[in-house]
């Protein structure tokens, strides 16, 4: 076992957070910190010790008063290591709950009224000690009173009632606040934006005497945003110059001139770390007299900038550059339809200029991918929506040019901030004191599984003992392109990837094949980049930083890398829950699908047009007896051969849809002709 290893000493018992304690004689073994997820109707607890490591079981019935998600000490329990199993460990102690708050509906059970939780890992049904006979069916955020005992029933009391079970806000707002955020901000936070916003002229005043900030309302800008865009991060200015060049401009919301450290807004946003995009709604990182005003690039209107500003030959080589807070004003707002219709067609506002940054775009695009970075374009789902937030629609969102040539200058302006602090490091003598954005190379055991995968569908990934290159990767992403298994592939890869992170240790960005990359380009939605725009203004002054600037900054980074699981989860959940919506009304209805996944109880089996992904169970499947082929990723009948392997093609019908448990059942009307 590796991890966080401690000796155990005293245990103390506290009712509010009970340690469950063992025999004193395991007090000489060492103890590992992790984090616990309960699966399964027997309660088995799979405790993950950290990225990379091996996780480790805590055997049924003997999870104690813990909970899915809560931090715990174990201890190796002295079992032999069964050979392919997980070794099997003792729960020590509780280190910490996982959730202050839990949400479910309540429900009446044994004569009680109990606690269904959404979180369908929760083991245990509480007991709700303040609910009402009348709340039975409503959705609750409850808080954990009481549980010191694993025989006895877990106390838990409602802090706020969310709303009916089943309705769009009612089930929006469970995801929202069972991933640890919240809709609205503190009155403090409210207050703080009015203020800001009541002072606006003053603190743009204050900007302009800024001797280090320079004036740019004079070059031609615009940006360049979705249709239905509130907030705007970023814009791009571009002069064509004497000599043939292109002066580009970068421009990035300059958040951190009105959000200061340690202020309100700042703590909230630190809490915050990211804003959430669902289905129907932004939950913004910061109020949205800030998000969608003060700080964002709204044309015709003068606003504070922190920029990038390139010196590039036609050719897109970099000759000359400069970063700093600027004064901007934004000329037209381009929606990417009206930007990519206008280079197309050569006719409509500022089409010189627009040609000019889609030619630079394509050529800095090129030599990317050919420097090894990795083009994972998974499908994103989109929903059109009536007035009742019902999903009349869903649809793939068509991925068109003029997003990749913005994505192309975010990218050029993250790589070559994150370049540029270390060279005023470098010339100072300073500590390079920075946020990172990295991504580390793939895990070997997790290359040779998807190795194992491939070759099981008919392709190779090619390998030393699960040292894998970007370039091999690519290879791979173009051998399947077009093909009826690519989405499922891809989704593989990914999975077999390591996580992006913030860091302030540099190791670089595999999947970018970038040295140097931070995250500089979204300060309203990603608490990160605003750090980096602080950062960047104290070394271009000049400021000392030291050791305690750089544990501060890894501790926000962690956090900020946490929330941002918190966030996709959330959103993610938001889109399968209108997906399932989306098909309550169409059950009996024929689908074309692909097969997306095999288990040894069925097919998963996904929906082409909605995405949506639901199950055909073995039983369902014909008349034979079919079972899950171990190694081929295949289930097959044992008396007809039929095969059904990841990414076939299939005829499905839906036959139930069930929105409260957001799962989808399907049965096969046609397999694919072989």
């Amino acid at each position: 076992m590796t991890g966080n290893a401690r000796s155990i000493q005293n245990c103390p018992r506290i009712s509010s957070n009970p340690f469950l304690c063992y025999s004193s004689a395991m007090q000489t073994k060492e103890t590992y910190i992790g984090t616990l997820q309960i699966r399964g109707k027997k309660n088995i607890g799979f405790v993950r010790l950290g990225e990379g490591k091996e996780d480790v079981v805590i055997p049924p019935g003997e999870t104690g008063v813990a909970l899915d998600g809560d931090t715990v000490e174990v201890v190796h329990s002295g079992r032999p290591v069964v050979a392919g199993k997980a070794p099997e460990v003792n729960l020590v102690r509780i280190v910490e709950r996982g959730r202050t708050e839990y949400i479910g509906v309540v429900n009446s059970l044994e004569g009680k009224l109990k606690l269904i939780a959404d979180n369908n890992m929760m083991h245990v049904h509480p007991v709700i000690e303040n609910a009402t006979p009348e709340q039975v069916g409503m959705k609750v955020a409850v808080k954990l009173v009481r549980w010191v005992d694993a025989h006895t029933e877990p106390l838990v009391a409602i802090i706020d009632v969310l709303g009916k079970n089943g309705e769009h806000e009612t089930e929006m707002q469970a995801l929202i606040r069972a991933g640890g955020f919240a809709s609205d901000f503190p009155p403090e936070v409210a207050a703080a934006s009015e203020d800001i916003y009541k002072r606006k002229e003053e603190i743009f005043a204050q900007a302009e005497k800024d001797p280090k900030r320079r004036d740019m309302r004079d070059r031609l800008t615009f940006t360049i945003d979705p249709k239905d865009a509130k907030d705007f991060d970023d814009a791009l200015s571009i002069v064509k110059l004497e000599n043939g060049n292109y002066e580009i401009g970068i421009h990035i919301a300059d958040v951190s001139h009105y959000v200061t450290p340690g202020s309100a807004i700042d703590k909230e946003a630190v809490k915050r770390g990211t804003s959430i995009y669902m289905v129907d709604r932004v939950i913004p990182m910061l109020p949205e007299v800030l998000s969608n005003d003060l700080c964002s690039i709204r044309p015709n209107e003068d606003r504070l900038a922190f920029s990038a500003v390139f010196e590039m030959t036609p050719k897109a080589e970099i000759v000359g550059e400069w970063y700093g807070q600027t004064i901007i004003h934004s000329d037209r707002r381009f929606s990417y339809e009206e930007a990519q219709e206008a280079f197309e067609t050569k006719q409509g506002d500022h089409v010189e200029d627009l040609t000019a940054l889609f030619e630079l775009a394509r050529i800095m695009r090129k030599a990317r991918f050919a420097a090894g970075s990795i083009g994972f374009e998974t499908d994103e789902v989109r929903f059109e929506l009536d007035e009742q937030k019902r999903p009349v629609r869903v649809y793939v969102k068509t991925r068109i040019e003029s997003m990749m040539m913005i994505e192309d200058f975010m990218l050029l302006a993250n790589t070559q901030v994150a370049k540029h602090i270390n060279d005023l490091a470098k010339k100072s003598g300073n500590e390079p004191v920075f946020v990172y954005r990295i991504h580390d190379t793939p895990d070997v055991e997790r290359i040779e599984e998807l190795a194992t995968f491939l070759k099981a569908l008919g392709y190779e990934l090619h390998h030393e003992k699960g040292m894998v290159k970007a370039t091999d990767i690519n290879a791979l992403l173009a051998s399947i392109e077009g093909k009826p298994e690519e989405a499922m592939i891809k989704i593989a890869t990914l999975r077999s990837m390591a996580k992006a992170i913030y860091s302030t240790s540099n190791i670089g960005h595999f999947g970018l094949a970038f040295k140097f990359y931070t995250h500089f380009t979204s300060p309203i939605r990603r608490y990160p980049d605003l750090m980096v725009h602080r950062l960047l203004r104290a070394h271009i002054d000049g400021v000392k930083l030291g050791k305690k600037d750089i544990e501060h900054y890894e501790k926000v980074s962690t956090q900020n890398s946490a929330s941002e699981v918190k966030a996709v989860r959330i959103e993610r959940d938001s889109i399968k829950y209108k997906q399932v919506e989306y098909m309550t009304t169409r059950v009996g209805q024929e689908f074309n699908g692909s097969v997306s996944g095999v288990s040894d109880f069925g097919l998963f089996v996904q929906d082409n047009e909605s995405k949506a992904e639901g199950l055909i169970r073995l039983n369902a499947l014909g008349n034979d007896f079919f079972e899950n082929v171990p190694g081929k990723y295949e289930i097959r009948g044992k008396r007809t051969g039929k095969k059904f392997r990841l990414g076939d093609p299939v005829k499905i019908k839906l036959i139930k849809a069930d929105l409260e448990g957001k799962q989808l059942d399907f049965a096969l009307v046609e397999e694919r002709k072989s």
